[in-house]
């Protein structure tokens, strides 16, 4: 077994984490993750409503005793969305740790703090982990460069992020994004890091609340098989090669090419609807990371994890039988 201070702080048996999924972090995946012994996170605005939200903890609580947390992802949006009732869903459930994501979290940690929540919040930089470790988050996740969904506009992977960020920081740091294997997990710790997050690794998982036609395409895939989407609008997102994002690709890189022209192509609900739901491959935009090429077989939670771990136990045991 693999201690490590995230292992202690956060009262788990390993040293991994399933952050907050748009449209996965339901409780099917995230009690799975928590019976397997590593910490998984609901995601808040995947539920419609803060009374839903307060149902899926429930629901999770009825598959599992083990922890798990909520994730809270903090953006703008044409329609308001009532955060504070989120977040008072998240303290009067008893949640003990929240994962925050996107926008500074400052307005929702004296809440949190208040409540004894510890709060993980996930940067794309080591100044804005910085600046999160001053408000007085609990642990950093870094998502690096060859992560799925926003990697910021700096473009530096894993391998410089993460000692970049373990040099500054005095508190955990989370390795994220590039991660899906025991090599992953043994890297990570080699850099400082005292635990991993995986995405979409647990996408290609029999518990994840997606089409098979999707976890298959995972399977399918290789390192080369996302786009970068957004980079015009100083918004980057790296996304799934189909006919749709290599279409957004292909507008945006007009001259005159504003958001409106692919707003509808770029739709959220319409990739979560298409392809997660009805498994329309070629049907909408949709998330994962450059770890596709690493991921080779859909499995239970249970065993991805019990892999992960395993495979980064024998790489460390090796490791004393290289130095003389």
């Amino acid at each position: 077994m693999i201690r490590t201070e995230f292992t202690e702080q956060f009262g788990v048996d390993h040293p991994i984490v399933c952050g907050g999924m748009t449209g996965l972090g339901t409780a099917e995946l995230i009690s799975a993750v928590a019976n397997a012994g590593a910490l998984g996170f609901l995601t808040a605005l995947t539920q419609p409503s803060p009374e839903a939200l307060a149902a899926e903890i429930a629901r999770t609580r009825e598959m599992t005793d083990r922890p798990f947390g909520v994730n809270l992802t903090i953006l703008p949006t044409i329609d308001p969305v009532p955060y504070d009732e989120y977040r008072a869903v998240i303290v009067e459930a008893g949640i003990t740790v929240v994962e925050t994501a996107g926008s500074s979290p400052a307005p929702h940690l004296p809440d949190f703090k208040a409540a004894g929540i510890k709060v993980i919040h996930k940067a794309t930089s080591v100044r804005h982990a910085l600046s999160a470790e001053r408000k007085g988050v609990d642990a950093i996740s870094i998502d690096g460069f060859e992560c799925a969904g926003h990697p910021g506009e700096d473009d530096v992977p894993g391998l410089i992020l993460i000692p970049a960020a373990v040099r500054q920081l005095s508190i955990p740091v989370i390795a994220s994004g590039g991660i899906a294997n025991g090599q992953g997990l043994a890297a990570a710790l080699a850099l400082g890091a005292c635990a991993v997050n995986m995405g979409t690794r647990f996408m290609a998982t029999t518990e994840a609340p997606i089409h098979q036609n999707v976890k298959d395409q995972i399977v399918a895939n290789d390192e080369r098989d996302t786009v970068l989407v957004f980079r015009r609008f100083h918004n980057t997102a790296r996304v799934v090669r189909n006919s749709v994002s290599e279409q957004i690709v292909e507008i945006s890189e007009r001259p005159d090419a504003t958001f409106d022209d692919i707003a509808e192509l770029a739709s959220g609900a319409r990739g979560r609807s298409e392809v997660l739901t009805k498994g329309e491959m070629e049907g909408g935009m949709w998330w994962a990371g450059q770890t596709q090429g690493l991921i080779h077989a859909v499995a239970p939670v249970a065993d991805v994890v019990d892999e992960v771990i395993a495979d980064a136990e024998a790489i460390i045991g090796r490791l004393p039988t290289l130095v003389s």
